[in-house]
């Protein structure tokens, strides 16, 4: 396995999503050297050119365009290649475009003798997820998907606006597939430890079942709104994919609900979906089983069998 620089990160693909990510993480401080591929040469050595024009508002950095050869040793590669979801388009029908482009990445992951961690962006992040488990060779513990972390900051932010209270004392996520099958995990968020309908009622609201019914709807329609106003959906999972790395290199064991491999868990086999996880140095440490009500065991088994399908279809 090669050695490691923990203080290196690839970004493959710099559409709307990898750009933004590599904006994020270069004003977090966590790397001195990032590295940016596209199929576009001229695209990533733009965008390098662009975000490295800010480093004197930063910390030093080396931001240079490279080839695969120069991610051998990056801590973690961020994948974030693909076809952009364009309106009206769920994340499924992106599927058969970006598994294609997946089939040509990660044979070149593949040939390097990769020893850091594969995060995946690209939509639908689940399956590709799956795909890239499949073709990398990579330890499942390393190769994992940026899941539901953005669903869950969305359902928070929401609750934390309505509650009146900061949005990071909201605890509460979005399990299943990152799209259309999601599920909010109600059963299992709180407010500080305060279940989340006790403080509902603290805070004089009622018709709670109904809040939170539409919440968990518009969060689930978030992502086809922003890009029915602006095309493209960037900023909010560029945070989440700095979040995640954040969790990675300073080896925090957070635990976020990232898209990985899942066996057995409410008797869900050999798919890749979002559960709570604790994620570190060497990727994801292990699932936390959280608490389902028996409606959400069975939206997630469905949820499950809805990615199955795809996986099925399209691999």
């Amino acid at each position: 396995m090669s050695s490691v620089n923990l203080r290196k990160v690839a970004m493959i693909g710099c559409g709307f999503v990898g750009s933004a990510s590599c904006f994020a993480l270069m004003q977090s401080g966590l790397f001195s050297e990032m590295v940016l591929l596209d199929m576009d040469q001229d695209k990533a050595e733009g965008e390098a050119l662009d975000i490295s024009h800010g480093l004197p508002f930063a910390q030093p950095m080396q931001i240079y365009a490279g080839g695969y050869d120069d991610i051998k040793d990056a801590a973690i590669i961020i994948v974030s290649a693909g076809a952009n979801q364009k309106p009206g388009e769920t994340r499924l029908d992106l599927v058969k475009k970006n598994v294609g482009i997946f089939k040509s990445i990660m044979p070149e992951i593949k040939k390097r003798d990769i020893g850091g961690i594969l995060l995946i962006v690209a939509n639908p992040v689940d399956i590709l997820t799956y795909a890239a488990i499949q073709l990398s060779g990579l330890p499942e513990n390393r190769v994992f998907g940026t899941g539901t972390v953005l669903d869950s900051a969305r359902l928070r932010t929401i609750l934390g606006e309505h509650l009146g209270v900061d949005s990071r004392s909201v605890h509460a996520s979005i399990i299943g597939e990152h799209g259309d099958s999601e599920i909010a995990a109600w059963s299992s968020a709180n407010v500080s430890g305060i279940p989340i309908r006790d403080f509902f009622e603290m805070r004089g609201f009622h018709d709670v079942d109904e809040y939170l019914a539409k919440t968990a709807e518009d969060v689930k329609n978030a992502a086809y709104e922003i890009i029915k106003k602006k095309h493209a959906t960037y900023y909010g999972i560029a945070m989440s994919v700095r979040r995640v790395c954040e969790a990675i290199i300073r080896d925090e064991k957070s635990i976020l609900p990232v898209s990985s491999l899942i066996y057995g868990a409410y008797g869900i086999e050999d798919v890749c979906l979002s559960m709570p996880a604790i994620v570190c140095k060497t990727g994801i440490e292990t699932l936390v089983p959280i608490e389902l009500s028996p409606e959400e065991q069975t939206a997630l088994r469905n949820s499950a069998d809805t990615l199955k399908q795809v996986i099925r279809d399209s691999l």
